[in-house]
């Protein structure tokens, strides 16, 4: 699987929103990447983990974030489930839940009554579900050259109630120990 090729079919050359998406996803990647040399007792599949890091944010295009370049019709919250249909439609199920569950720390089904998503948990289940989704937080696509710290990321989810900050927190112990 080339998710670049996946990326090209959905993100036309030369548009602002294809250099954040790529840059922002090429760090995810290589944070994800980073905090797997720091765990050989693990056996995880690092080809996967490119691909999916690559591709977890591939359904921004849809939605509406004009300050980072998406003109779509959907709220912003919405890019996981809408990347995780794509890639869905393409056949890649298992890519596809990195795209549902990555937001915020996880969502709960509590979490989403409000929000418009489909009512369902969508946390992190897998290994490689988690560090995707812990990797991602270290990133904005708003600030690319930005590296955020766990005391600006746990301010960050502080927003989101405890049952966030508590399922960040474990899946920093859970990388970092």
């Amino acid at each position: 699987m080339d998710p670049i090729e996946i990326i090209n079919k959905y993100y036309e050359n030369g548009m602002p929103l294809r250099g954040i998406l790529l840059t922002h996803s090429l760090s995810v990647a290589n944070k994800s990447l980073e905090i797997i040399k720091i765990h050989p007792e693990w056996t995880i599949d690092k080809d996967f983990i490119y691909e999916a890091a690559l591709l977890h944010d591939i359904g921004i295009f849809k939605t509406y974030a004009p300050s980072i370049h998406c003109f779509g019709k959907y709220p912003y919250i919405c890019h996981g489930y809408l990347g995780a249909e794509l890639l869905n439609e393409e056949g890649y199920r298992k890519h596809a839940l990195v795209c549902e569950r990555h937001t915020g720390s996880g969502l709960t089904k509590e979490d989403v009554k409000l929000l418009p998503l489909p009512y369902k948990d969508m946390l992190p289940e897998s290994l490689e579900e988690k560090l995707i989704c812990f990797a991602d937080k270290f990133y904005s696509k708003s600030n690319l050259n930005e590296t955020k710290s766990i005391d600006q990321i746990r301010k960050n989810l502080s927003k989101y109630g405890e049952d966030s900050l508590t399922r960040f927190d474990d899946l920093v112990k859970l990388f970092l120990g």
